[in-house]
């Protein structure tokens, strides 16, 4: 493997006169030993932390044992707690077992009234807890919080593929998700790129299988891949390229909708494809008309070699454009084509008011928080 970045760029580019392969070596000693000081530090960190909460039980010990009636047993419970979220599964069980050596020196030097062997039972289920969450993390490969900060991180990525590039100034898009009960993850997102130099904004918005956090995984891949696909491909070629992709991961739940639009910049004509997906709706300036932009394509990951329709537009001075998901538009007790009727209704209020944050009022507006949602509003000014 090449590394092509830092010193090693300028080695390249002038190579001493005796023979690159010294500051090659050099190079990957250096990003090893780094890597290894990183583990390194990790694991004396949590070192760290196994010494200072055995240290602490044994300063609840000794308090427990110098004031054995007003000290309670409860003291116990705050190195068990630590440890279940800085500890890996091994150093918990040897914690829990220094905190039961503890514990059972405690109950042989006090006497024991009965409220307080209620409180050495509710210790010893606190610690079987404890355990058990160890135990649980462990599937993980990573030692205790860090997997919550994973997922942290996997929800940050998730939102940054939805943010929007910086358009020219006579151009506004807005881009809003929101996810079923409020959780972190979400079933649709937005990925957009310009291309062809900056000279085209391309879009792309899914609505995956499921919702919330059942499908969020699904879709922090699906938008890796989108993002990787968009731009590399003819435009005609992004959604039978998605198609295929799902269809090499043969999920249980491997089908997903998307709509893929194409703007070019500078003159306003746009490309829209769907699959499965509901249509794109623009606001005609000049007329105060709406055009629905039905498509047709099988959802992808279902069918192989699917082929998918185009519709061709112009996007003019003042001209809107939506793209959107289901959750939108579509209830259990609203038809789709009812539903894109009242997304239609809701933006024509908000044509006297100007579009900028249109997108957040529009989705707020419709009202359908059982399922995720995703608005991509497009304006040119």
């Amino acid at each position: 493997m090449r590394f092509r970045t830092g010193n090693y760029a300028r080695a390249v580019a002038d190579p001493p006169v005796t023979s690159p392969l010294p500051a090659r070596v050099a190079l990957r000693r250096t990003l090893t030993l780094r890597s290894s000081a990183l583990r390194r530090l990790a694991r004396d960190a949590e070192l760290g932390w196994f010494v200072g909460l055995i240290a602490m039980s044994g300063v609840i010990l000794g308090f427990s044992i110098a004031f054995p009636r007003s000290w309670p047993l409860g003291g116990y419970v705050v190195p068990l707690l630590l440890a279940m979220n800085v500890l890996s599964a091994r150093r918990v069980v040897l914690l829990e077992v220094v905190v039961a050596a503890c514990l059972i020196v405690t109950l042989t030097k006090i006497h024991l009234l009965g409220f307080r062997w209620v409180g050495a039972v509710v210790l010893v289920v606190v610690g079987i807890i404890v355990l058990w969450q160890a135990v649980y993390r462990s599937r993980l490969g990573v030692a205790s919080g860090r997997g919550e900060s994973m997922l942290v991180d996997l929800r940050d990525r998730l939102a940054f593929q939805g943010q929007l590039p910086a358009l020219p100034r006579n151009w506004h898009a807005e881009a809003v998700m929101r996810s079923a009960g409020g959780a972190s993850f979400a079933g649709d997102f937005i990925v957009a790129a310009k291309t062809d130099n900056g000279r085209r904004l391309e879009v792309v918005v899914v609505d995956v299988s499921g919702k919330g956090i059942d499908a969020g995984t699904r879709s922090l891949l699906l938008s890796g891949a989108f993002g990787g696909l968009l731009g590399a491909l003819p435009r005609q070629d992004f959604l039978p390229a998605a198609n295929q992709y799902l269809l090499r991961q043969d999920w249980r739940e491997g089908f997903a909708t998307a709509v893929h639009l194409a703007v070019d910049l500078a003159s306003g004509e746009f490309e829209v494809r769907a699959a499965g997906h509901p249509p794109a709706v623009q606001f005609h300036a000049g007329s105060g008309r709406w055009s629905v932009y039905w498509t047709e394509g099988p959802v992808l990951g279902v069918v192989n070699a699917a082929s998918y329709t185009v519709q061709r537009g112009q996007l003019l001075l003042g001209d809107v454009l939506l793209l959107y998901t289901d959750g939108v538009v579509e209830t259990a007790q609203r038809d789709i084509r009812f539903g894109i009727d009242k997304l239609v209704g809701e933006a024509e209020r908000l044509v006297r008011r100007g579009w900028d944050g249109a997108a957040e009022r529009l989705v707020t507006s419709m009202r359908s928080e059982s399922d995720d949602r995703a608005i991509f509003l497009l304006n040119r000014r």
